[in-house]
């Protein structure tokens, strides 16, 4: 049967998981585990790890508390900040390298909260994928 739209575009591939490196960026995580982390997560964890990579990787509690306190689109009682923080740490334990590196680390006598460097890059990408993708990402019961 001939198609009635001769000239249709190719159909373009949907980018997906299966495109990012197996490559160790640091710590033994790659590309994909970042990814599958930042997927795992709840919405609000997610937030906070993009907050940090658009910051450079470096922000004090306070400033994370603060900010997501009165965020738009996803607030978070400064009371429960910890948790969301405490959060990422169990997803790394599911999805992480088998060392005991974190992908988002704490000092809590000091309490700031930074990224390593090389995994900038990772949480960069994994970021352009899941906004490319958010059907990828776990999502928010609608009645939670």
């Amino acid at each position: 049967m001939a198609s009635s739209w001769p000239d249709a575009p190719a159909a373009v591939p949907r980018p997906g998981a299966e495109s990012l490196s197996g490559e160790d960026l640091g710590q033994g995580w790659t590309e994909r585990m970042i990814f599958d982390a930042v997927a795992a997560v709840v919405p609000g964890a997610r937030a906070v790890l993009r907050r940090l990579v658009e910051v450079g990787g470096t922000a004090s509690y306070e400033e994370v508390q603060d900010r997501f306190a009165v965020h738009p689109e996803t607030p978070i009682d400064p009371k429960r900040i910890g948790g969301t923080l405490t959060s990422i740490r169990a997803v790394r334990r599911r999805v992480g390298p088998d060392n005991r590196s974190n992908l988002l680390e704490r000092d809590d006598r000091r309490r700031p909260c930074w990224i390593e460097p090389p995994l900038l890059d990772g949480l960069k990408r994994a970021f352009d994928l899941a906004e490319a993708r958010p059907d990828l990402l776990r999502q928010e019961l609608a009645d939670s």
